[in-house]
């Protein structure tokens, strides 16, 4: 069940952090807003997990994988703009 419910934190936290990251070479998309959600929740659950907040079952929190996704558009902003100029 932590999987699923990593999967629909990251849904959300994309969504969230698409508002929250500034710049204009966020992903435009829907989809690849709330894939890079996703894998910002799992980024944040295994910095968690290896810094020592969570335990092994447990998974990054909402706000956690808020600052995850917003790492992640970040990082893909940085990735993009370079590949754009």
């Amino acid at each position: 069940m932590g999987f699923i419910w990593t999967i629909i934190i990251g849904f959300v936290a994309g969504v969230i952090a698409k508002f929250v990251t500034p710049g204009d070479n966020e992903p435009s998309g829907f989809i690849l807003t709330t894939i890079l959600g996703i894998i910002g929740a799992f980024v944040a659950t295994w910095i968690g997990q290896a810094v020592g907040w969570y335990s092994a079952g447990d998974g990054a929190g909402f706000v956690g994988a808020i600052v995850g996704a917003v790492i992640v558009l970040l990082i893909w902003g940085a990735v993009v703009g370079r590949r754009n100029s």
